[in-house]
């Protein structure tokens, strides 16, 4: 993990995986900078992740008010507890879905917990935080912000896409991709993490991407795509387009075995000691 500073009063805690075939997808946390310091998401649920470290360079996390958690998928909750121990006056802004579906994990301090529905807010001293449900999701407690004061729309796995390299993934901006590139890397993530669209009536889902239109952020941070700045009306134009676009099919049984035996050692390559 490493941190990137944007122009939004916000730190990146930049993170990737490489996914064979498809990229390196960005998998980012974030610490914006009110009054009350807001954690957005805390990372990667891998045992060689540490999220405290990453986060205490770019902010004490004793001084964390808040953990808004967009989401519970494992990608996004790596150093929850870990924060929530070393962050004694934070609360955790979540929805009712999205505490109990941590509960089955291990049990939430429900005295700690703040519920935030799509269209409430919250108040963090200098800046008010706007809840919606982005057009695109893959968990049902999934629920982004929208920050009045810098004009940044917190977008959870909404705008998503994988990059070329993993430095680009973790140190780039996402309008250093050629726009049909950004595109394509857009909608191939629209398919994969939210499969549903392909299925939903168009009118209601173009329905659902006219509030961003109407937030016109000048910068989207999104968990899978590196910081957008001043490109919002192009990739919310990609967002629209996402229900007519082709459906992901991963790769099968046969196409697994094969990436396999492209990892098992050729006649004559030394074999590690610790194999034997």
């Amino acid at each position: 993990m490493s941190t990137q500073n944007t122009r939004s009063d916000t730190t990146v805690l930049a993170d990737c995986l490489e996914v064979p075939g498809i990229g390196f997808l960005p998998v980012n946390a974030f610490v914006l900078f009110a009054d009350e310091p807001v954690v957005v998401d805390t990372g990667l649920s891998l045992p060689d992740r540490d999220f405290l470290d990453v986060l205490g360079s770019a902010i004490d996390p004793a001084d964390v008010r808040w953990i808004w958690l967009t989401h519970p998928d494992r990608d996004h909750t790596g150093g929850l507890f870990d924060l929530l121990a070393a962050a004694p006056r934070a609360r955790l802004v979540t929805t009712f879905i999205g505490a109990g579906i941590m509960s089955t994990e291990r049990p939430l301090p429900l005295d700690r917990v703040r519920l935030v529905n799509p269209g409430q807010s919250l108040d963090v001293g200098d800046r008010t935080l706007r809840a919606f449900r982005p057009p695109l999701f893959d968990n049902p407690a999934t629920v982004g912000f929208y920050d009045d004061r810098s004009r940044t729309c917190f977008s959870s796995d909404c705008f998503g896409g994988p990059m070329p390299s993993a430095d680009l993934a973790v140190n780039g901006e996402a309008a250093a991709l050629a726009t049909a590139d950004l595109r394509a890397a857009q909608l191939l993530w629209a398919t994969v993490d939210s499969p549903w669209v392909h299925a939903v009536d168009t009118g209601k889902y173009l329905a659902t991407v006219e509030p961003l239109r109407a937030m016109a952020p000048e910068t989207v941070l999104c968990t899978h795509l590196p910081p957008a700045v001043g490109i919002a009306p192009q990739m919310l134009d990609t967002l629209a387009s996402a229900p007519g676009s082709d459906p992901f099919v991963g790769p099968d049984q046969q196409a697994l075995e094969q990436m396999l035996a492209g990892f098992e050692p050729v006649a004559g390559d030394a074999v590690p000691p610790q194999a034997m």
